[in-house]
């Protein structure tokens, strides 16, 4: 017999050889109708695997992302199966689950090509081939074996990818008339899709090297039920209306320039605006917390991040080093602020009685990614971080993990996130050379955020594989107004960074000791946080964040001045706004103003001057009387 651990403690006694649906069933028949996988000691694994071991068991459904990744895994076999019967010859690449729906790379060959018009068609075959209910089916083979079958079937990707594998590692996976070479996991059976959608049609380099040939990449997405496919796709039609990047050009927050270079924004008048008063809002709440304000250099030695790991770990793919009239001598641009804090604390001799000691800084971060996955805002090659390291005794670690927490859900809830899930982001168990460090510090590291977490009075869910390469971190998930996630804020700790620099602290005893470092960043990144609040609220900023805050419209010339002494006293009580002196109607400047998110309209004529008044308008409510100046800004300071 085997023990069982559930999410909730409770542990169960099983045969050896049982499977996670076997679990299931054993709570109730439901639940193992809507079991599409398992996460097994911190793998996600089929539903049918043997497990022969004691082991923690979390059941996954599509409430589950690990759920969704599963069946949308699965449907992406199911599309190169279509792809094969309709395009004979067609060459497989890779074909993975991604944060919404799937992908499968392919080569067509130089005589044909998939276009957005061929995606129904595909869509079709893809349906027939889910209605007839076949397994998907896992085997072990060996690599002598894979080989045979993919030359026999003139592969050349697939063979490729083989030559990475180690023998005894291999499986297939079997669905119908198609076989793949796959780790898994797979949902039980095509029944399950019942309603698909293929998105778009890419270009996609092999492998994501721009040296390699460039495949074609169909993206989908794929649910169990025909509705939630109704309510994604209106879902989409909504965000369209919010993109950041449509609504960052109407307001005028932001602007990319081909000749500065692409993934590099520059913030333009109001935009910056906004930028500031976020940076203002957090540096006063960091203040009252005990944080020092750093500032760090654009550049640092390429040794600096040598030290660090972060050339080990990402130097291939980063802005490559820049040279020197020195010879030998490299700097790169900064791709991340904590190897220069930890310099700083280096600065000189440290003292327990000096700790916990935290550092913040709004530093700009340079990292190189791909053409094709640059996205407005929200994915960029320069990026403003709102980081703070926290150095710390190991006793210390739990009080400055909480007291970070209670830091980033107040800064979500000033801004309106009001649905966020603590996400606990640990290693993958199957890949430990991703991470550096030793196996006692990540213990050290992973059980720390686990203890801190039992005192937090929100959702938490465990993601494994999700950690930083050098130390385990928690996630701050937020819904959007379209229910959409989003990872805002993170928290770190990390024991390996301290190591690697040598850094210490005299303890009570007189001798050195390790300080434990914390990593903290409740925007993640100006960038990319800002691109998710324009989305979620549709560029109707909370009010104390709104670049403009009014807009006087006079009917007419003659009532300029007068709008201009407006602007003026309302100035005086920090109240932000513009003049629409264009000699246009008053009809087309309301509509402007509506149109570019404008929270109030002050409408002036001959009786708002005559009587010392202005006529308000909010907007997406309407007409609100005339009002005094005092009596506007009190009005204005209850909507705060």
């Amino acid at each position: 017999m085997i023990d069982i651990t559930l999410p909730d403690g409770s542990v169960r006694q099983f045969e050896a050889g049982s499977t996670a649906m076997d679990v299931a069933q054993s709570i109730s028949a439901g639940l193992a109708r809507n079991v599409l996988s398992a996460r097994v000691n911190g793998t996600i694994i089929d539903a049918d695997r043997p497990i022969t071991e004691d082991s923690t068991v979390e059941l996954l459904t599509w409430n589950d992302q690990g759920g969704k990744e599963t069946f949308w895994h699965s449907t992406a076999h199911l599309m190169a199966e279509a792809l094969e019967e309709l395009y004979p010859g067609v060459k497989l690449g890779i074909g993975p689950a991604v944060e919404n729906g799937f992908y499968y790379d392919i080569d067509t060959g130089d005589d044909r090509s998939i276009s957005s018009e061929d995606l129904p068609r595909i869509e079709e075959k893809m349906l027939e081939l889910a209605r007839r209910k076949v397994d998907y089916v896992r085997r072990d083979i060996s690599k002598a074996e894979a080989v045979a079958y993919f030359q026999e079937k003139q592969d050349p990707y697939k063979l490729e990818l083989l030559e990475r594998l180690q023998d005894g590692s291999i499986t297939f996976y079997t669905q119908g008339n198609f076989t793949d070479l796959c780790r898994g996991p797979h949902i039980a059976n095509t029944g399950a899709i019942k309603a698909i959608k293929l998105m778009k049609v890419a270009g996609a380099y092999w492998l994501g090297d721009e040296k390699r040939k460039q495949l074609t990449r169909i993206y989908g997405i794929s649910f169990p039920k025909a509705k939630e496919l109704t309510d994604y796709l209106h879902m989409l039609e909504e965000a369209k209306k919010r993109d950041h990047r449509k609504l960052g050009q109407e307001l005028e927050l932001f602007m990319f320039s081909e000749k500065v270079g692409a993934g590099l924004p520059m913030w333009l008048p109001k935009g910056t605006q906004l930028r500031e008063r976020l940076i203002n809002y957090l540096k006063d709440r960091q203040e009252h917390a005990g944080y020092q304000q750093v500032t760090t250099p654009h550049i640092g030695k390429k040794d600096l991040y040598v030290t660090s790991g972060h050339w080990d770990k990402y130097g291939e793919d980063s802005f490559q080093p820049i040279k020197t009239p020195k010879e030998g001598e490299e700097f790169m641009l900064k791709p991340m602020n904590c190897p220069h804090h930890c310099e700083m604390y280096k600065f000189r001799p440290r003292s327990y009685r000096e700790l916990p000691l935290r550092f913040a800084e709004f530093g700009t971060v340079y990292r190189y990614e791909q053409t094709g996955e640059l996205h407005g805002l929200s994915r960029v090659r320069g990026f403003t971080q709102d980081d703070a390291h926290i150095f710390c005794m190991p006793e210390q670690v739990k009080g400055e993990f909480l007291a970070v927490v209670d830091i980033v859900r107040e800064v979500l809830g000033m801004i309106g996130f009001d649905d966020v899930t603590a996400q606990i982001s640990l290693r993958d168990p199957a890949t430990p050379e991703k991470y550096i460090g030793s196996e006692k510090n990540w213990e050290s590291a992973e059980q720390a955020i686990i203890d801190a977490c039992k005192e937090i009075d929100m959702k938490t869910v465990t993601a494994y594989g999700e950690a930083a390469f050098y130390g385990p971190k928690l996630d701050f998930m937020v819904r959007d107004a379209l229910g959409r996630q989003w990872q805002l804020g993170t928290v770190q700790v990390d024991y390996n960074l301290p190591e690697r620099f040598e850094l210490e602290y005299v303890g009570t005893d007189n001798q050195p000791h390790r300080p434990v470092m914390i990593h903290r960043a409740p925007f993640g990144s100006l960038e990319r946080f800002t691109s998710i609040l324009i989305e979620h609220t549709g560029g109707k900023f909370p009010l104390w964040l709104t670049p403009e805050q009014f807009t006087v419209l006079p009917i007419s010339e003659k009532f300029n001045d007068y709008s201009q002494g407006i602007l003026t006293e309302l100035a005086k009580h920090d109240i932000r706004g513009s003049v629409d002196d264009r000699n246009e109607t008053i009809g087309r400047k309301i509509r402007d103003t509506e149109l570019k998110r404008i929270p109030f309209m002050l409408i002036v004529g001959e009786k708002e001057v005559e009587n010392g008044q202005v006529a308000v308008r909010v907007q997406g409510e309407g007409d609100k009387g005339a009002m005094t100046m005092e009596e506007f800004v009190e009005f204005f300071r209850s909507m705060l």
